[in-house]
């Protein structure tokens, strides 16, 4: 009897070990930006889905052929997991055409917990990497 609960014990710490497996490969668990080229007539721009390891902020960059992140034109709070329909208000005009950069900033480094405080290259509220990447998803606003 001891054998058998031991052996069915090893079972399933070994199926949840594949299972947990399985799903971090299948992209759960990892720090994304879902989102499509969007019209931006009402100023905000909205990302589908959100995943993050810790609350933060989507932060909408200005951006260009380039792919290098610019100024920030909008912002919103996010919290840690999965998030759906994340929608940023827009500081300044975009117009149609334009590239911007959704990116995934973290809440962390600043004097105050709630306010997003990153300007362009500093480190307050600053950009999550993973494996020295940014988390983020570039769109064109229709």
């Amino acid at each position: 009897m001891k054998k058998l609960l031991k052996d069915s014990v090893l079972m399933a710490a070994l199926v949840a070990g594949v299972m947990a497996t399985g799903m971090a490969q299948a992209g759960h668990g990892e720090d994304k930006v879902w989102a499509d080229d969007q019209s931006v007539a009402n100023g905000t721009v909205t990302a589908k889905k959100v995943n993050t390891g810790a609350n933060g902020w989507l932060v909408v960059h200005r951006t260009d052929e380039s792919m290098k992140p610019g100024p920030v034109v909008g912002h919103a709070p996010i919290k840690k997991g999965m998030t759906q329909d994340v929608a940023a208000i827009l500081t300044e005009e975009v117009k149609s055409g334009e590239m911007l950069m959704l990116m995934v900033h973290a809440e962390d480094g600043g004097m105050k917990t709630g306010i997003f405080e990153y300007t362009l290259g500093a480190k307050e509220d600053g950009p999550i990497k993973n494996d020295g990447k940014l988390v983020m998803q570039t769109i064109t606003a229709k």
